[in-house]
């Protein structure tokens, strides 16, 4: 399920001119802000399982004592059931940012606005796609 070589551009209905870190709003922490701290933090870190767990587990307020004795079982349920792809991120689709998933599979963030953003978008050895559009065409 993670990707290789792969850069996923903004979406082309993103209006978010330069990549922006995600505003926190009231309650839990959004879905974006964990993505955000994630990966900005520790890029070239994580693949896109390792982002979508560690989000999921901080949502649904797994602690690290459960992680440690219960992981790998966490995961596997996690996983066993359909999940969407980092191109439906709010990183992607409105926020400005292009994620860039290295040979490893590991994933950094890319502003929109920078010239490594359009040297990525432009690189012919990536394989290439889009953030999901937010609104139908």
């Amino acid at each position: 399920m993670n990707y290789f070589n792969t850069f996923i551009e903004v979406a082309a209905d993103c209006k978010a001119t330069q990549g922006v870190p995600p505003k926190p709003r009231a309650g839990k922490p959004t879905v974006a802000e964990l993505e955000y701290a994630l990966i900005s933090q520790a890029p070239y870190a994580h693949t896109q399982e390792d982002v979508q767990f560690h989000v999921h587990a901080s949502r649904a307020g797994i602690s690290a004592g459960q992680l440690a004795a219960s992981g790998v079982r966490l995961r596997e349920d996690f996983f066993s059931k359909p999940m969407a792809c980092m191109r439906t991120s709010p990183l992607a689709k409105t926020h400005g940012w292009g994620l860039h998933f290295d040979e490893r599979g590991q994933v950094a963030l890319v502003s929109v606005d920078t010239a490594r953003y359009r040297a990525l978008a432009d690189d012919p050895t990536l394989a290439h796609t889009r953030a999901m559009r937010s609104r139908r065409a």
